[in-house]
């Protein structure tokens, strides 16, 4: 199957949602030192946007170069930190290890362990990862806007809880958003 054939999530939309996914969770728990942390380094978000994850790029960037940050992680957070960090950097990116397959499947058992409610995003890691192209930082963040906002409304519409029927929604969505295109 050629590139052009291929259906994937952009890769700024996966870090998002991983990011999301992680400091939501953190922000559940009292006392959070991450949380915390977080609503300490970004004052211009509230806690409200902090818990609704309204980071964006450079932000989540920032956050990984922050030694001070890893040093508030409790033990299942910085083991689910250092495996979304190692997704980010060997599978996300302009570069896919051969071994991506166990880094994605260790970011999925951490983020179980510390609670996490499976995302669309973390469905699509779990059961779709040969869909993801060899070199995802070929792809330009602006591919992903419309996609992003559509995400959003059906993870909001499931409200976290996995269900089989995520993916064939947006599916039937985007037909029905255009019943002129052909699809494979």
């Amino acid at each position: 199957m050629g590139r052009s054939k291929q259906s994937f999530l952009p890769p700024l939309d996966v870090k998002l949602g991983l990011m999301k996914t992680f400091v939501k969770t953190m922000g559940k728990k009292t006392n959070s030192a991450g949380f915390l942390y977080l609503v300490g380094k970004f004052l211009k978000l509230s806690e409200a946007k902090l818990k609704e994850v309204v980071f964006v790029g450079p932000q989540i960037r920032q956050v990984f170069r922050d030694p001070d940050f890893e040093k508030t992680l409790s033990e299942l957070e910085m083991s689910a930190w250092n495996s979304f960090k190692w997704v980010c950097e060997n599978f996300l990116g302009n570069k896919k290890l051969s071994n991506y397959r166990e880094g994605v499947e260790t970011l999925l058992n951490a983020y179980e362990k510390m609670g996490c409610r499976m995302s669309l995003k973390l469905h699509f890691l779990h059961s779709h990862l040969d869909f993801f192209p060899e070199n995802l930082g070929a792809v330009s963040d602006q591919q992903g806007e419309r996609f992003h906002q559509d995400i959003q409304e059906m993870e909001t519409r499931y409200q976290g809880f996995w269900n089989e029927g995520m993916m064939s929604d947006y599916c039937w969505r985007l037909f029905r958003d255009n019943p002129n295109k052909i699809y494979e």
